[in-house]
């Protein structure tokens, strides 16, 4: 018989996350105890993983409950969606006034924006947090997102900083605080999912450009990314893509990557993100760019037959040199991850502005520097942006991104030309130098989407001469047109 409210915190679902997380608090010299609705997942992780005096194995929920010290903490870690109601309308009669309920799953904003009013109504308090660092970084420091009922904050803030990852000098500043109140951290973890899709599907291309024009080869490929990963993309992704490329099929002896089908898989977080920036009337273009290359990919066997009918250019008749192409995708690669990031955090300030949520733009960039999937040292020139200008309107207005997306501009535009040439689709480059042109002109052709608007819906418009609202009778204003004209 386990011994009763003895346990610092319980996590219930022993699915890799959740395992994974348990080893991390226990390690730490928190007391957990486990839970999964299959009793012989936990009877496994007990007996083996999990064997030790910080682990605690419950077959019940009332025995989970019965374990805890109160104020009771539980973490779920099961599926997203009904599964987490079913578990809080389980849990909530078991509990007390002030116990807290915490969701670490990949959860839709609105649904912990809903759950944490109902179970601040029922005198409980409720933390949806965003974990992120895959299976690796939640066994040894994740980047934690944490938002919910504020008042629950002072009491999960020592385990959660104490298991997050460490980043800073002294390797002490921990990737996680409290981001605001209801799906405030939700809505943070989902748009750093979204700006990962961005920066995988860059990554992509910048390969696809490499390997299509430049002509590399994996070993080179791989040469390649280790020296990027030794500048200003110094990045997790940069540095898994170097190793990818060095990693040959134990049977065949091919390289891995060769071998894997080209059909891209996605849990939905970057969808929801593009969702929800069309709600907020925001441009985040990149991650629908790069959620869209998913579903390119996903019709392969089509894509397969369209390829044997539908004609492109010439690739072999572009020439470039392998060595400056080469350093030109890394400034369009480097150009283009401003712009995706840019475009996140325009994002954060609509969706706070929206919700009343007071977010730290500085902080933000901070819980993303270790742990996470899209830690970068980029990320301290982000948090050194806001932290000069905490209202900045937009990431590229920062003295050195501007600086930085200027000096890389000859070279975007050459590659994306380059890409163009050969037939070689870039998706998200083409849409993050999009965004950049588009966001420095001080005039765009919307005047004309107006008067199209106004003359076939009576949309009316306003002036560039005058305040109001107009509208035009354009079939009764409008003129017979002659070809003389054109040759006035």
């Amino acid at each position: 018989m386990s011994q009763k409210g003895t346990c610092d915190i319980a996590l219930i679902g022993l699915a890799v996350m959740g395992e994974n997380l348990a080893l991390n608090i226990a390690s730490r010299g928190y007391k957990i105890a486990v839970y999964n609705r299959t009793a012989s997942v936990t009877d496994a992780f007990v007996a083996s993983r999990g064997k030790q005096p910080n682990v605690v194995g419950c077959h019940s929920l009332e025995d989970l409950v019965a374990n805890l010290k109160s104020p009771r903490k539980i973490m779920m870690m099961v599926k997203a969606g009904p599964a987490v109601d079913d578990l809080i309308a389980k849990l909530t009669p078991m509990l007390s006034k002030g116990d807290v309920l915490i969701d670490g799953g990949n959860t839709f904003p609105a649904d912990t924006d809903r759950r944490t009013r109902e179970v601040e109504a029922q005198g409980l308090l409720y933390v949806g947090t965003g974990v992120s660092g895959g299976e690796e970084g939640a066994l040894k420091g994740p980047s934690m997102m944490p938002g919910g009922s504020p008042a629950a904050w002072p009491m999960v803030k020592e385990i959660f900083q104490a298991i997050a990852a460490k980043v800073g000098p002294k390797g002490d500043i921990p990737c996680c605080d409290w981001v605001g109140p209801r799906g405030a951290g939700n809505y943070v973890k989902m748009v750093h999912n979204g700006i990962e899709y961005g920066d995988m599907q860059l990554i992509c291309e910048a390969y696809s450009l490499l390997k299509h024009a430049a002509g590399l080869t994996n070993d080179q490929l791989a040469v390649v990314f280790d020296e990027w990963n030794r500048g200003e993309l110094d990045s997790y992704l940069i540095e898994i893509t170097r190793d990818i490329f060095t990693v040959k099929d134990p049977d065949s002896g091919d390289f891995m990557v060769d071998r894997i089908l080209d059909t891209a898989g996605a849990k939905g977080t970057g969808k929801w993100m593009s969702q929800l920036a069309l709600d907020l009337g925001v441009p985040s273009t990149l991650v629908t760019e790069a959620v869209y290359a998913r579903c390119l990919s996903a019709i392969q066997a089509e894509r397969v037959r369209a390829s044997k009918v539908l004609a492109g250019p010439d690739a072999s008749a572009v020439k470039v040199d392998p060595k400056v192409f080469t350093a030109q995708v890394r400034q369009a690669l480097y150009a283009s991850k401003i712009a995706s990031y840019a475009q996140g955090f325009v994002q954060l300030a609509a969706a706070a502005k929206e919700n009343d949520w007071k977010l730290d733009y500085r902080s933000i960039a901070m819980l993303w520097r270790g742990g996470c999937i899209i830690r970068a040292q980029f990320l301290e020139r982000i948090a050194e942006a806001y932290d000069a200008h905490p209202d900045l309107e937009n990431l590229m207005l920062a003295p050195y991104f501007t600086k930085a997306l200027a000096d890389a501009q000859a070279a975007w535009r050459q590659v994306i030309a380059t890409a163009v040439a050969i037939g070689q689709p870039v998706p998200a480059l083409m849409a993050a130098l999009s965004y950049y042109d588009g966001y420095r002109q001080a005039r765009l052709p919307a005047n004309l989407l107006q008067a199209q608007r106004d003359y076939f819906g009576a949309h009316t418009y306003a002036r560039t001469d005058k305040p109001g609202t107009f509208h035009t009778e354009w079939i009764e204003l409008r003129r017979p047109v002659s070809s003389s004209q054109a040759s006035r």
